[in-house]
């Protein structure tokens, strides 16, 4: 009977490679996901978007402005709206955003006016202070978080943020 290598066998190669492959594809995915927030992670705060990705209560508020003061005119919950989930990843993704326009991202850039704003998305959980991001949903649109300085313009994520603002507040 013929003896077999006693050194390292076949099978423990196979599940070396592979443990290498999963560890290797791991790391990749980890590094995709940090490219497609960097910004937006830089924009809003780990805390905020954490708050956007997983807050438990939704609204949306409808602003109103007198030219000098921004105030609620209306409120309606939308957490269990159709298309939250899609919201939510939309909003810290970068590739939905314009960073390369100087007028936004700079607290000293201009300002909008206040009549701007059209409404507020408000993600909230009990024990926590709720995050309220102002949005300007006329082309080409903006957000900025409120309380914090800096807004940036909404790129792709315009059109489709303001036809789910439109549905969500006729359902």
């Amino acid at each position: 009977m013929a003896q077999g290598n006693p050194g390292v066998s076949r099978g423990t190669i196979v599940v070396f490679a592979f443990l290498v492959l999963a560890s290797a594809l791991g790391a990749f995915a980890v590094w995709f996901q940090w490219e497609q927030t960097r910004r937006c992670l830089d924009f809003f705060g780990p805390d905020i978007a954490a708050a956007i990705q997983s807050a438990p209560t939704v609204e949306i508020w409808h602003l109103d402005s007198d030219g000098s003061r921004v105030w609620r005119r209306g409120a309606q919950d939308v957490s269990k709206a159709p298309g939250l989930v899609h919201l939510r990843r939309g909003l810290i993704e970068d590739v939905n955003y314009v960073w390369d326009d100087p007028a936004s991202l700079t607290p000293g850039g201009r300002r909008l006016p206040t009549e701007s704003w059209d409404v507020a998305l408000v993600f909230s959980d009990s024990g926590t202070s709720p995050v309220m991001l102002a949005v300007d949903l006329e082309a080409p649109g903006s957000l900025a978080v409120v309380g914090r300085p800096g807004r940036v313009t909404l790129g792709r994520l315009g059109p489709g943020l303001a036809k789910w603002v439109r549905a969500s507040s006729h359902r």
